[in-house]
């Protein structure tokens, strides 16, 4: 009976044992994306050379919105003196240049959106080549990105570990992250051959116009 009930005790303390061993095994990790962008010497460049396209695109759309002003200004100042095809000429150019302005106004935003996700797209797929292999290297089970978890110990934190060995790399910005492409499954894909990043609100994707 004795022997019964040591064999009873053994096999009940057996999940505890094997879910400490494999407890022992996990090895996690964290990345803070965002800083990682904006730390990174890729992320710099694109930030510096975004922040000075948005400076060239609002010079531009400044002096258009000033031309309408000054056209709004006269037509309000001059057109009750004016003939009336005087005032309708007038009229044509201030409508035709608010149009524009507005059409300029669109297209620059979309402009700027649009490089916006191609660069910080290019990064995070560089990032992405990066972290899989200092993962790999040192023996990670996982390595999640901060903006996912509501906690995590600041001793699991491996964002500046990731940025040294990317700047380190010298790489061209995207030609990394082809080689993950590369690595990858087609089924994990998107339909452009893009890696697909996990779904997150606007309000916090990374990207370079922070």
């Amino acid at each position: 009976m004795r022997r019964l009930g040591l064999v009873a005790a053994l096999v009940a303390l057996f999940p505890l044992v094997a879910t400490a061993a494999a407890s022992a095994e996990l090895k996690l990790a964290f990345v803070d994306m965002q800083r990682a962008l904006n730390d990174s010497n890729a992320g710099k460049k694109a930030k510096s050379e975004f922040r000075s396209e948005i400076s060239r695109l609002q010079s531009k759309l400044q002096r258009q919105q000033q031309e309408v002003q000054a056209l709004k200004d006269e037509l309000d100042r001059k057109g009750p003196l004016m003939r009336d095809d005087e005032r309708r000429n007038l009229q044509d150019d201030y409508t035709r240049k608010l149009r524009d302005f507005e059409r300029a106004y669109k297209d620059s935003k979309e402009e700027l959106q649009q490089k916006d996700n191609e660069v910080t797209g290019a990064i995070i797929r560089d990032l992405a080549y990066v972290v899989r292999n200092v993962g790999e290297r040192d023996g990670y089970t996982m390595v999640m990105e901060k903006g996912s978890l509501l906690w995590a110990a600041p001793s699991v934190d491996i964002t500046d570990e990731v940025i040294r060995e990317y700047n380190a790399s010298g790489a061209k910005v995207g030609s990394l992250g082809e080689k993950l492409e590369q690595g990858t499954p087609a089924s994990y894909r998107g339909s452009a051959g893009a890696l697909d990043a996990p779904p997150r609100s606007s309000s916090k994707r990374s990207t370079i116009s922070r």
